[in-house]
């Protein structure tokens, strides 16, 4: 295709989506010297021959082909502009490429197989936009001196140390997912800002650290917190099931030079919906299995002991280090047995870690062998990428609690896998003396009672204490919080506006008012509230029963039983601003806005009177609407967590019909533990008549009704969403609300980078197995002013067949800009 705007003026020509392995010859003889764009993504080229004839040519496309070889033909085309070369299999760039593009100045090579940059890449001197991501370079030295680079992406790669010099001139820097130590990536983390900062406090003074956060996870009992007290302590500690731990408990011990900081996960079900806020990436992890109660030839109990918390890593932090570890030894009927569970645990780990590489490698070959592969390059690239992930577990390690020599030979086993580069390269992290200072501060304030013992400070004073006795300037000190932030030692939550002004200098006064209301045994809290607490409230006892029955049945918690819980906690922390945590009357208090910028639960009412100060309405004038529901003693907090059934969502649905319009998003490998429920609490306040269950969810937008549903069908599990066609207008509106529960799935799937997301919809005939594959669908979903369902001008009805030969309108299988999609 040709777009031109007369005889003389410069063309563009349009070949994405071909099929092509050589370059058009159309190209080159219709008048190639008038050609100024050509966009050639999406084919099959693994070369591009005759391209330097191009001369003219400002915009180059050649981004989602099969290219292995860096076209040396571009180094003459001096006009050069925009080149995009992403998503290929580009390994290394020749010299004396880029010094002959003096005019380039977008360049994006990501998602390649570069190991190292072209050492003259910085002759470049016009180039503003870079993005290298997801290839494997190790070091930037050669793009220090670019003049004008602004614009720099280089996430996903294998560096360690950054130029100072590189941050000269950058309005905007990407660099997560490297093992970086200088600057560490937390500090990264934070923007330009902090990395200046960081190198300005550097040339003070540094220090080498060593720090690693450590996270116990495994069942309820299966013995995470003996391990724990056991290497904190450094001698058998006995931990009864009464003193069992409740949400996390946090604690430090150093070992060896190294500083663990130690994060104590609780094994019962409910606190799941909570380690999404604290789990992170490039953490050490103790999951702790309890060989007593392991069954070796009961699949169900690998699954509960160990492949359930494996997945759920892998999925949400694929960068790890797992270290299993074998607990209740002394509790085996001999060393016989101990011996067959470990072959067995260790043998199944290493079957579930092949069997995922693979399935991975024959989802993207099937891809590969479709008709068009070019239509699902973006899906071949997270395939690739997962396949990249390396999670690694380590052998099971058996532990008896109750003697010392193992205790010793636990901590010493640990001391030498976290000291392991190859574990943990980035465990060594180069520090401006400042940042320890500042810390043993903080601590410092604690133990002389200069700051409250629960350790919640408001940010201004902490920033007027530093700056008197530290001279420390605020942007610094505040780089300073980010970083302790991100590794744990302290809490701030900046980016929660009710939230921003608190510092948390003790972590664990957090994770308490967690605990005051995500606990196992929450009902017999409730129970057990005395009757004058509730009488100062104002609260009768069958009010109580009425919370319980609620939280039951509903999995719905009262503000007012949230406020009582929370309070007992405070007044055994001995904080006095109690409204400022459960709330006042008219604001949420600290603790409800974590659980909702969390998602972990969702604002209920439970009456809905009419609001008496809500606008009038009249013809003549525009409409405002009223102030939306901010906080509200009266309402409640529902856990779509703790839903029992999916009664209310059937209800309002109906049935499944065959007319509705259907999609199901594949998740590899399994839809993680807690994702469902966080997007109806995600989706829900897009859509205010909203029905959550168990693993259904409806919600309703003017005439249009969509179901999403979590299903397991022979293994594999995804997410159908189904809305009701009516009519051709319905039609369009329906996709636009699929767009935006995808949209929110997406933006959810984020939080879990090893996860791949395949899309199908399935053939509308009764009884018909068949499918149709999505092509790459990303773009589509973040167009969402699109209406995604208009014919584009088409007077043709357009209409798909499945493999088993049933015709239906493509609208009714696609949005508009995915009908080019493959038919299984």
């Amino acid at each position: 295709m040709s777009f031109s705007n007369g005889p003389n003026q410069q063309t563009t020509r349009d070949f994405a989506g071909r099929k092509l392995k050589t370059l058009p010859k159309s190209i080159l003889d219709n008048n190639p010297n008038n050609i100024s764009k050509v966009d050639l993504q999406r084919n099959r080229l693994k070369q591009v021959s005759g391209i330097a004839q191009l001369v003219n040519l400002t915009d180059l496309n050649l981004s989602r082909n099969e290219i292995l070889d860096f076209p040396e033909e571009i180094r003459q085309l001096h006009h050069l502009k925009k080149l995009y070369i992403n998503q290929n299999n580009i390994k290394c760039i020749p010299d004396n490429v880029f010094p002959s593009l003096q005019q380039l100045q977008f360049l994006k090579l990501s998602t390649n197989r570069l190991t190292e940059l072209p050492s003259d890449i910085n002759q470049c001197l016009s180039l503003s936009y870079l993005n290298v991501s997801n290839n494997y370079l190790k070091d930037l030295q050669a793009l220090v001196g670019l003049p004008n680079l602004q614009d720099l992406y280089v996430e996903k790669n294998k560096l360690t140390d950054l130029p100072e010099e590189l941050f000269v001139n950058l309005t905007m820097f990407k660099a997560t997912g490297n093992p970086l130590r200088k600057p560490p990536g937390e500090v990264c983390v934070g923007g330009l800002k902090d990395i200046r900062s960081y190198f300005t406090m550097l040339r003070d003074s540094s220090s080498t650290v060593k720090t690693i956060k450590t996270m116990f996870l495994g069942s309820s009992m299966a013995g995470k917190s003996t391990l724990c007290r056991s290497f904190h302590e450094s001698r058998p500690v006995e931990v009864d099931e009464a003193d069992r731990t409740v949400g996390i408990e946090i604690t430090e011990v150093e070992r060896g030079g190294v500083r663990f900081l130690f994060w104590d996960f609780a094994g019962q079900e409910e606190y799941y919906i909570t380690h999404h806020v604290f789990i992170t990436p490039q953490a050490f992890v103790i999951l702790a299995i309890d060989l007593s109660s392991y069954d070796s030839t009961d699949p169900q109990s690998f699954k509960d002991h160990v492949s359930f918390w494996i997945s759920n890593i892998q999925l949400r932090v694929p960068d790890s280090v797992v270290l299993p570890v074998g607990t209740h030894i002394d509790q085996c009927p001999d060393q016989m047995d101990i011996d067959r569970k470990k072959r067995d645990i260790d043998s199944k780990l290493q079957s579930m870690l092949s069997e995922r590489i693979k399935a991975l490698e024959l989802r993207k070959e099937e891809l590969q062998d479709s008709d068009d592969p070019s239509l699902f390059s973006d899906q071949m690239d997270d395939l690739s990428r997962l396949t990249d992930y390396n999670l690694k577990v380590l052998g099971l390690l058996l532990v008896d609690c109750t003697k010392p020599e193992h205790i010793q030979m636990f901590q010493d086993h640990t001391l030498t896998q976290v000291t392991d580069k190859e574990n943990f390269p980035s465990i060594e992290r180069i520090l401006p003396g400042i940042y320890q200072e500042v810390e043993e501060q903080m601590q410092d304030l604690l133990r002389k009672e200069d700051i409250p013992q629960h350790g919640r400070v408001n940010l201004s004073d902490l920033l007027e204490i530093f700056s008197s006795q530290k001279d420390l300037d605020p942007q610094n000190f505040k780089c300073i919080l980010r970083y302790l932030h991100q590794i744990g030692v302290i809490v701030w939550y900046e980016e929660i506006k009710p939230l921003k002004e608190d510092v948390f200098v003790k972590p664990s006064v957090l994770i308490t008012l967690f605990k005051a209301i995500i606990r196992h045994d929450l009902v017999k809290q409730i129970r057990e509230i005395p009757i004058h607490q509730l009488r100062r409230n104002k609260i009768l006892n069958k009010d109580r029963e009425t919370w319980v029955s609620d939280y039951e049945e509903k999995a719905t918690l009262h503000n007012v039983a949230i406020s009582i819980l929370v309070r007992k906690e405070l007044e055994k922390l001995e904080i006095d601003d109690v409204d400022s945590v459960v709330g006042d009357g008219k604001r949420p208090g600290i603790l409800l806005s974590l659980l909702q910028h969390f998602e972990v639960c969702l604002p209920s009412k439970i009456t809905s009177p009419l609001n008496p100060e809500a606008p009038e309405f009249h013809p003549s004038k525009t409409w405002v609407a009223s102030k939306p529901y901010v906080y509200d003693p009266d309402t409640a907090c529902m856990f779509p967590s703790y839903l029992k059934n999916n009664d209310i969502v059937l209800k309002m649905w109906g049935e499944d019909k065959l007319s509705d319009l259907n999609v199901h998003i594949y998740f590899t490998s399994e839809i993680p533990y807690g994702f469902f429920h966080r997007l109806i609490i995600k989706t829900g306040p897009r859509y205010p008549s909203h029905w959550p269950g168990k693993d259904h969810c409806c919600f309703r937008s003017g005439n249009n009704l969509t179901l999403i549903k979590a299903k397991t069908v022979n293994e594999d599990q995804y997410i159908e969403i189904r809305c009701r066609e009516d009519n051709d207008i319905e039609i369009k509106k329906s996709w636009q609300m699929i767009r935006e529960i995808m949209f929110k799935i997406d933006q959810l799937a984020q939080e879990w980078p090893g996860l791949c997301q395949l899309v199908h919809s399935p053939c509308k005939e009764r009884g018909c197995a068949a499918f149709f594959k999505w092509r790459d669908w990303k773009d589509w979903m973040k167009d969402r002013k699109s209406s995604g369902s208009s014919n584009s001008g088409s007077t043709q009805e357009e209409k798909m067949t499945c493999r088993n030969g049933h015709t239906r309108r493509t609208e009714l299988i696609y949005p508009r800009g995915l009908f080019n999609s493959d038919s299984t």
